[in-house]
């Protein structure tokens, strides 16, 4: 990713030397933001505000391949996944701090790389870089994200929420960021067994964007608060939407019935599945990283979500004992169940 430009080997800046040249500019925008980076700790304020917290940690080999994951996208959708987590909890995300481990193969220009990604996604999304830390690291590079947010305490919504009889609604589309990933691994392999091969990624620049950069839904959030809609349940879909609807269900003591022809997918995502041999609903449903909202609503809110042209309705609540049910465009029910991303 950066072999053609000069190098700066990070040992002429040690420890502190990178964290000033990587923070100086770093400016301060966010309200709630006391004191940020050049202390002990930050400082922030939120006054009544209740405040919301999440960690990520991404690993090389692991969460990403370096092969063909530009840093700068690296640095962007590190702070992305994890303002995925504050935006689910209906909240606001406010302040990040951002640590990094780098094995001695990283100059300070790829460092450099990765913070610019990064200080886009904060400028983008209003959200400061407070803190972080630097070190050595012996199993390839590592980044870990905290995010800090805010929300009304009445607003806050947890996975736990869920009520018989809601909507289930998830915001955007599924299965791109998967697909995404079997096709840039296709590309690596191609690559390995013949360099002079240039990757064939022409035309597939949305599912490629949904895996290497994607976008946290604030707006979803921003829309929720437009509307006067208050979800009673939600979760980011980061394992798959199977995975997420069976912790809501669970957290919430409800089954829940799924229809298959309601689960939204782009027609690249549609289209490039089958080119793999894959299944489009199985990609959406087990493939995961697509950062939507999944959430439940009361029926009551059925005007206010109908017309949401980035919000479908792809489901509803139901009592405990029916279990998890997926109604497939056959008409056949299958239970659901989660065969998404596994941590170990």
């Amino acid at each position: 990713m950066f072999d053609n430009k000069e190098k700066t080997n990070l040992d002429e800046l040690g420890e502190f030397g990178l964290i000033k040249h990587l923070t100086e500019s770093i400016e301060l925008t966010e309200k709630s933001t006391v004191k940020g980076i050049g202390d002990d700790a930050a400082v922030l304020d939120f006054s009544n505000k209740k405040t919301l917290i999440s960690t990520d940690l991404l690993l090389e080999n692991i969460h990403f391949d370096l092969r063909y994951v530009p840093l700068k996208h690296l640095g962007y959708k590190a702070v992305q996944v994890n303002l995925s987590d504050i935006y689910a909890m209906n909240g606001i995300a406010s302040q990040i701090t951002f640590s990094i481990g780098l094995s001695s193969k990283f100059p300070l220009e790829a460092v450099e790389e990765i913070y610019e990604g990064a200080l886009i996604a904060c400028k983008k999304y209003n959200v400061d870089l407070i803190g972080g830390d630097t070190s050595a690291s012996a199993q390839g590079l590592v980044i870990s994200v905290t995010s800090i947010g805010y929300a009304d305490e009445e607003a806050i919504t947890y996975r736990s929420g869920a009520k018989e009889g809601d909507l289930l609604c998830v915001s955007g589309d599924l299965g791109g960021a998967y697909v995404g990933l079997q096709l840039l691994e296709r590309e690596k392999q191609i690559f390995l067994e013949n360099p002079n091969i240039k990757p064939d990624l022409e035309g597939k620049d949305y599912i490629v964007e949904r895996q290497l950069k994607p976008e946290a839904r604030k707006d979803i959030v921003e829309l929720f608060e437009a509307y006067g809609i208050k979800p009673n349940a939600m979760i980011d879909v980061s394992d798959g939407l199977a995975s997420e609807i069976i912790h809501i269900c669970q957290a919430s003591n409800v089954g829940c019935k799924l229809y298959e022809e309601k689960i939204p997918l782009d027609p690249m995502t549609y289209e490039t599945a089958r080119e793999f041999g894959l299944d489009p609903t199985v990609c959406a449903l087990n493939g995961g990283e697509d950062y939507e909202l999944l959430f439940t609503v009361p029926q009551s809110d059925y005007d206010k979500i109908k017309n949401q042209l980035d919000i479908s309705i792809i489901g509803y609540i139901t009592e405990p004992n029916e279990g998890y049910q997926m109604i497939a465009k056959s008409g056949s029910v299958h239970p659901l169940k989660a065969q998404g991303w596994k941590a170990f």
